[in-house]
């Protein structure tokens, strides 16, 4: 992630400027030679890469199959003790080096899959049910940074509409492209990433004895909440932002610069920086982390899908917002005339949106068991997990 921030910084600061200074033709051919270098690179380097040997041939098909086994059992009573469900011995994981995963009390239903019916037909394992369970509980989670995925949208959106009308000098002969303050959203995380690794976890460390810092739900937490204080933030400057417009009588000059500092959206491009250390690095990590072991790479389209989706969602607020409040002739909170619209209110609704996610974030987070395996090998031998139990209410367990 630090190296994609690195590259953020350079393209934003840098062919911004030039696509507005020197052409656009120069702005994208220089990305087009970085990316047919990077090519040649991935190209030569692919020989040389050592591929992970997958144990299952189809490891998404044991999901299907356990949601399938369950409903065909649903009518089955299930045994009181859960060391009763059809389970493989410790020497099968052992020798085939896959994790074996504990019995969970969530969406017990699924437990009737392992449920033994017939001698001649083999229930679904307890590992199995386990990772169908991790699939349904990380997509609970994913649900709730889809509104958060929406927030960081504006930074292209509705942020840099708003810089367009103002005041971008930087010396009487200068002028900042209003895109290239997206930069210094960059440049927080890439300040903040080693605050992050280097002092925030130590310190966490000692106070909680998490190897982590934080757990990784906690560490959503947060950044939910700077989040939350950076649209408040948004809010205030554009209620600014409209008294002066007002002072000034620009309401009908779409085209005019109002004379107030683009420095002004500062404060809110930082914070959403911050808080994508703990968002976006926080994301990846927690779906790589709890996909099953040979589901892996779920966990990155579960982190990509989110960041697309809330895109769209974003797309289709501003539509539906536009559609509501344009009815009967009303003004538009989000017209083509920026100066004549009421992005405040939008950014009050996207207030209140946000804090009603945290909400269920944290109902979500309290119902969310992280997984938890029996033992793992290293080094040839098998050594327990040893995950002890947290409490807090953003995380059952460590």
């Amino acid at each position: 992630m630090f190296s994609a921030f690195t590259g953020s910084v350079f393209a934003t600061l840098g062919l911004v400027y030039i696509q507005e200074n020197l052409g656009w033709g120069l702005g994208y051919g220089i990305p087009t030679f970085g990316l047919i270098l990077s090519l040649v690179i991935f190209y030569i380097g692919t020989p040389m890469y050592r591929h992970k040997v997958r144990r299952t041939r189809h490891p998404a098909g044991h999901l299907l199959r356990v949601v399938l086994a369950a409903f065909a059992n649903s009518k089955l009573e299930l045994p009181s003790d859960p060391l009763k469900l059809h389970e493989l011995d410790q020497q099968y994981y052992v020798s085939t080096r896959k994790p074996r995963l504990h019995h969970t009390h969530v969406f017990r239903w699924l437990d009737k899959a392992a449920i033994s019916t017939s001698p001649s037909r083999p229930p679904c394992t307890v590992t199995q049910v386990e990772e169908t369970k991790l699939v349904l509980a990380m997509s609970m989670i994913w649900l709730v940074t889809l509104i958060p995925s929406t927030i960081w949208a504006q930074i292209n959106t509705l942020f840099l509409k708003q810089g367009t009308t103002l005041d971008r000098h930087l010396g009487p002969n200068f002028q900042i492209p209003a895109a290239s303050l997206g930069s210094f959203v960059t440049l927080s995380m890439l300040v903040f990433v080693p605050i992050y690794d280097r002092y925030f976890v130590p310190f966490a460390r000692k106070k909680t004895g998490n190897p982590r810092g934080v757990t990784l739900l906690k560490r959503l937490g947060i950044g939910f909440m700077i989040q939350i204080v950076a649209i408040a933030i948004a809010y205030t400057v554009e209620v600014k932002r409209i008294g002066a417009i007002k002072v000034h009588r620009l309401m009908k000059s779409p085209e005019a610069i109002i004379p107030m500092s683009i420095f002004n959206l500062l404060p809110q491009y930082v914070l959403l920086g911050v808080a994508d250390v703990f968002n976006a690095i926080g994301l990846l990590e927690f779906f790589y982390d709890q996909s099953p072991e040979d589901m892996q790479s779920l966990g990155t389209t579960f982190f990509t899908s989110g960041i697309g989706v809330g895109n769209f969602l974003n797309s289709f607020l501003v539509t539906v917002v536009d559609g509501i409040t344009g009815r009967n002739g009303g003004k538009k909170w989000i017209g083509k005339n920026v100066n004549d619209s009421h992005f405040d209110y939008y950014y009050g609704f996207l207030l209140i949106l946000s804090t009603l996610n945290l909400g269920a974030f944290v109902l979500a987070s309290k119902k969310y068991v992280y997984k938890t395996e029996s033992a793992e090998i290293k080094d040839g031998f098998v050594q327990s997990e040893g995950r002890g139990l947290d409490m807090s209410p953003l995380g059952l367990q460590v």
